[in-house]
């Protein structure tokens, strides 16, 4: 199978590599049979040139047909995709990763900078650090955040940390400017946000503090990972004004009030404790 060409979301191509998918599904709690069985079914249907949606497709339909949980833990990228179509749900995620984190998180605030008022996704404080947040939300894959994106943001924060410098008691404060992305940042974007201080958490960077490293070590998965809901139900529980599994299990009365019948509220209920637990 070494000989095989994949086509990656941004349109790149290389060569598949079984051990990344196997890697994936130990990731969502798969145990070694199903492992053996998907892996072993995909590979008889693999040809040069497949993309990694269609394999991604594959996988998630034979696990999901194995555990509805880990077929919910598999799809979590894909999951967070589903937050949109706009931005605002990714940043009440990103808000309350912080806030588990410990942090006093606010979201979609209007801030003074020194020049100009400035429309924040998330301002963050804990201590005395102080976060100035932006999220890039995609509903693409292929899409990255290139270089462009750090300097208008690093921009945005000098004028607001200016203005921050000003007040009472920030003079011992930490400040820093942040940029969350639930795809990826080119590498250009990741040099100039290092050098210029400026924080970056994409999907998989960096490797300790990713989104999917935190996700999966707090267990505050989105509830769009749920198989147990259609799309039409995620929509309308987000437009309720809730993102996450614990939020739905905490509140089940939201299952009644969107129109799910009794019969399915114990397997979504279910699900979402299930996902609720942290690795």
């Amino acid at each position: 199978m070494n000989n095989i060409t994949i086509i990656k979301a941004s349109g790149e191509k290389a060569p598949f590599k079984i051990e990344k998918l196997i890697s994936s599904l130990q990731r969502a709690g798969a145990d070694k049979t199903v492992i053996d069985q998907i892996t072993e079914g995909i590979e008889g249907t693999l040809y040069d040139g497949i993309t990694t949606k269609k394999i991604y497709q594959m996988a998630f339909k034979m696990l999901k047909s194995k555990s509805r949980v880990s077929a919910s833990k598999y799809k979590l990228k894909k999951a967070i995709m589903e937050l949109g179509p706009t931005g605002f749900p990714f940043e009440k995620f990103v808000g309350k990763i912080l806030e588990h984190e410990g942090f006093q998180a606010e979201v979609g605030v209007i801030v003074q900078g020194h020049c100009v008022q400035h429309e924040v996704d998330v301002a963050a404080i804990k201590d005395n650090k102080h976060y100035m947040i932006e999220c890039k939300y995609h509903s693409d894959q292929g899409r990255f955040c290139n270089v462009k994106i750090p300097l208008y943001i690093q921009s945005r924060f000098l004028d607001v940390e200016k203005q921050w410098e000003k007040q009472l008691g920030h003079q011992t404060k930490f400040h820093q400017g942040w940029v969350y992305t639930n795809t990826r940042f080119t590498t250009d974007a990741i040099q100039f946000g290092t050098c210029m201080g400026l924080g970056l958490v994409s999907w998989d960077y960096p490797k300790d503090n990713s989104l999917k490293y935190r996700i999966d070590k707090s267990g505050l998965h989105p509830l769009t990972a749920l198989t147990t809901l259609t799309k039409a139900e995620k929509t309308k529980l987000l437009d309720t004004g809730i993102v996450l599994c614990k939020e739905l299990h905490e509140k089940p009365e939201l299952l009644k009030e969107i129109g799910i019948n009794k019969q399915r509220h114990k397997k979504i209920l279910e699900d979402s404790e299930a996902l609720c637990k942290s690795i």
